[in-house]
């Protein structure tokens, strides 16, 4: 069962504001990390969903909508260098980058399995 268009927008459009909210919170508010790579792991399930959720409330804009959620990791980078409580990692965009090729690719296998 798929969602409708104006329900993929919707919780694409609450997934990005709260990555957001908790990609710029003082970590001291965050839980701990258990292992250094769990952090990749949040970032490229995190850009999944959003991914995901992109792309299936905006099917017809596919390449903006992964082209933008790519932007927007980098700028989620740059905007904790400047908060003085969190660091940019550029690892972390790789993780973006992962979690957006793998809800793409997840997405049209699925679209394949289909026809």
């Amino acid at each position: 069962m798929t969602p409708t268009p104006a329900l993929s927008r919707t919780l694409f459009w609450l997934c990005c504001a709260g990555f957001t909210v908790l990609a710029l919170v003082p970590t001291p508010y965050l839980p701990p990390n258990v292992f250094n790579w769990w952090d990749k792991a949040e970032h490229a399930l995190a850009f999944a969903a959003m991914g995901g959720l992109g792309l299936l409330a905006y099917p017809r804009r596919w390449p903006r909508v992964l082209l933008g959620l790519l932007a927007f990791g980098a700028v989620i980078e740059l905007a904790q260098a400047g908060t003085g409580w969190r660091s940019a990692e550029w690892g972390d965009w790789l993780g973006d980058a992962v979690g957006l090729a793998a809800a793409w690719l997840v997405l049209r296998m699925w679209a394949a399995a289909k026809h």
